[in-house]
């Protein structure tokens, strides 16, 4: 298989075991377990497996420094910690649908803080993206009425994912100086157990509570799929992927989750795709496209010094 065929089909596997994660995790919460107690099951099995996967392939290499330290910390966080409390909190109350339409506003958290942390201009196509994604975004989160039985609070729900995307939208930011500097098993071991210190103490009492002699097979499934495959398998496949793929083609795959995630959920009647939710989902896809696309740099004219590359 030609590298630029085992790109797409990392990302598309990648794409795949986000998308059914939206459908799969409202089988388990919360008749079965918590949000919380999910959350931890995924960070420590994570944090074990990278920990000692960091230690097999870079046994050398160590986050140095006390401002890189601080960087692993909030990166831990931020893209582990509160990322996923947020994510299953919210997921928990919402539909799979809203949940990831809302969190494919991701990528503008990211150019917002770049602009904020890092000092990239904002354009008037990147600023009319902000707009239409935040209104598609709006638009979902104050959504009148439940989304399922029990009178769950759907808006809640919502501004959770909200919540949830604002701060992996960050995260993306910050952890990139790291995966340049030091090996990814390496940054991952570190913010996996930072994010663990938060999501053990969260999720302990939910652990505790489930009744675990009386989960059926496919719960069992369920909860191997979240830690396995969503936690450890998506993070190695994406990060290999990364480091071949180009900003254009991860831009197509953005979109493709969302996409996939909706058809999962109505095949499996989990949720109802409506023309209201249509319009929010084209909102939301435009604006990331507006955002997603870098500006033209301008060309110096003939026999003009060359300019410095302007990062964007």
């Amino acid at each position: 298989m030609k590298n630029s065929l085992k790109v797409h089909a990392a990302l598309l596997v990648v794409a795949l075991i986000y998308a059914a994660n939206y459908s799969i995790s409202k089988d388990v919460m919360p008749r079965y377990m918590g949000p919380f107690g999910l959350v931890l099951l995924r960070v420590v099995g994570a944090t074990v497996f990278f920990g000692a996967l960091s230690r097999l392939v870079a046994p050398q290499d160590r986050i140095r420094g006390r401002a890189d330290q601080l960087r692993a910390v909030a990166c831990g966080v931020l893209g582990i910690g509160l990322n996923q409390l947020l994510f299953f909190s919210g997921l928990n109350l919402t539909s799979p649908i809203n949940a990831s339409l809302i969190q494919t506003i991701a990528p503008v958290v990211t150019v917002l803080a770049s602009a904020v942390l890092l000092g990239e201009r904002l354009t008037l196509p990147r600023l009319l993206g902000i707009g239409l994604a935040g209104a598609g975004a709006a638009s979902i989160i104050l959504s009148r009425g439940p989304v399922a039985a029990g009178g769950q609070d759907g808006l809640l729900g919502n501004v959770f994912i909200l919540l949830n995307a604002t701060a992996f939208g960050v995260y993306l930011v910050l952890v990139m100086p790291l995966m340049r500097t030091y090996h990814p098993f390496t940054v991952l071991a570190r913010i996996f157990l930072v994010g663990a210190v938060l999501a053990v103490p969260a999720g302990w009492q939910q652990v505790q509570a489930a009744d675990y002699s009386s989960f059926p097979t496919g719960i069992w499934v369920a909860i191997a799929y979240m830690v396995i495959c969503l936690t450890i398998l998506a993070y190695l496949l994406n990060n290999w992927a990364l480091k071949y793929a180009s900003p254009s083609l991860l831009g197509a795959y953005i979109y493709l989750q969302p996409a996939l995630a909706v058809l999962i959920a109505v095949a499996l009647g989990k949720d109802v795709l409506t023309p209201a939710k249509a319009l929010q989902a084209l909102l939301i896809f435009a604006g990331v496209f507006l955002v997603s696309r870098k500006p033209r740099q301008p060309i110096p004219a003939a026999g003009a010094a060359p300019l410095e590359p302007v990062q964007d």
